[in-house]
């Protein structure tokens, strides 16, 4: 009878304990994949929140700043970009078209973005997909807006709704422009990126909202512009927050970016969106290995269940290593079962975890994808899955060496005599 059979037959009568020795090792699989296939995941949906952009332009801050006030909308910027030196960059030849960004107002704690028509043409995200309507249309007259799905979701709005800009960030505005209300004409659908939780209206409503406002204070009653009479004043912005660049050739991406960042009229910055991204994740990216460590010592715990599983069960088994010398089975033959018997048990945690896992993916999936733009592909094992789970059998069978010894020594000084 060959070792591995002789193995299996050794679990099948301790069933109840080999199978809480599996059941740990493919728990702890499971999460320690699960955390690799959702950090990878995470990495690339973070990479795909903005795509196709060239450049992204605004004051100039330092790369992370901008990156983050203009794709996430987090933080504010430090300054704005002149309507002069922005139309300069608009009209380049070598500029195919740009998306400018006014932010500083809120609706209900999310954030209300300034743009144009332009934005809902060439703004894309993972990778080539392009803004979808879930229901109605772009803005077309002055007071109307289109909003993210998480703002339609949470607020429960609907198309033809009212909306009221409040003045500045945050979740509670005194100062709102009552006035001026909004209509929802657009709802986009889910993301999974900042887009699903801004309020979006034209440049122009943007200035019309402000044409009597003065260094943040509404004008008096007497003297503020109705909502009709708004638009007979120019409402061309002074400035906007930043904007986004696409270029007629990608060659041209770095002269392009040296000539703004050199720019004498003011001082702008012009970064690239893929490396900044790759900075930010390097900053961010620490948790994920934090959370890749505690997972590593979950997988080490089981391990070590294992090993105390087979450890305690030696002294229980001389009458069995006792009569499998009576047949002839050599103390080397005694140290390859327990070695088997740990390889058997990390290899059958293994793939059962592994199929937990992709159990798990299934399920979880378009909850992840809904909720949090997070799409996990549910694809098969990488090279680096693999080598994990290679490295996680040869630490099993490393580890059954000791008790292996054990039950070498047990043998060679107990012979045919039970000594318990």
């Amino acid at each position: 009878m060959s070792t591995v059979l002789l193995a299996f037959r050794s679990l099948r009568n301790r069933r109840t304990t080999a199978l809480l020795t599996i059941s740990a090792i493919a728990v702890s699989v499971a999460l320690l994949l699960g955390v690799q296939k959702m950090r990878t995941a995470a990495r690339e949906s973070f990479a795909n929140t903005i795509s196709g952009v060239d450049l992204i332009v605004g004051a100039r801050s330092g790369q992370l700043n901008l990156l983050l006030y203009s794709v996430f909308r987090v933080g504010d910027a430090t300054a704005n970009v002149s309507w002069t030196s922005y139309q300069k960059i608009v009209h380049h030849p070598d500029v195919a078209w740009t998306i400018p960004i006014s932010l500083g107002d809120s609706h209900r704690g999310f954030r209300v973005m300034g743009t144009n028509n332009d934005y809902f043409k060439h703004y894309q995200f993972a990778g080539d997909q392009k803004l979808q309507f879930l229901q109605g249309r772009y803005f077309t007259d002055l007071y109307e807006a289109v909003i993210g799905a998480e703002v339609a979701e949470q607020l429960n709005y609907k198309l033809g709704d009212a909306i009221v800009i409040a003045h500045g960030l945050g979740n509670v505005s005194f100062a709102e422009h009552k006035d001026k209300p909004f209509r929802v004409t657009g709802i986009l659908m889910r993301t999974g990126t900042p887009v699903d939780r801004t309020v979006h209206i034209g440049l122009e409503a943007l200035t019309a909202i402000h044409v009597d406002w003065q260094s943040g204070v509404q004008a008096s009653l007497g003297v503020r512009a109705q909502a009709t009479k708004a638009p007979m004043h120019d409402l061309t912005p002074d400035s906007i927050t930043a904007f986004l660049v696409g270029m007629n050739a990608k060659i041209m991406i770095f002269t392009m970016q040296r000539a703004i960042n050199e720019y004498r009229l003011e001082p702008l910055q012009a970064i690239i969106p893929g490396v900044a991204l790759s900075q930010l994740w390097n900053l961010v990216g620490i948790a994920d290995q934090a959370l890749m460590i505690i997972a590593a010592f979950v997988v080490l715990a089981g391990l070590l269940g294992m090993l105390t599983a087979i450890l305690t069960s030696l002294n229980e088994r001389r009458r069995e290593m006792a009569i499998l010398r009576s047949v002839g089975a050599q103390p080397r033959h005694i140290f390859s079962l327990l070695i088997a018997e740990a390889g058997f048990l990390a290899g059958a945690g293994i793939t059962t975890g592994v199929g937990l896992t992709y159990a798990l993916i299934w399920s979880a999936q378009p909850l992840l994808e809904y909720r949090f733009g997070i799409f996990i592909k549910a694809d098969g094992l990488t090279r680096y899955d693999l080598l994990i789970l290679g490295a996680i059998l040869f630490t099993a069978v490393l580890m059954g060496v000791f008790p292996a010894w054990r039950a070498y020594r047990n043998t060679l000084s107990d012979g045919l005599t039970i000594r318990v």
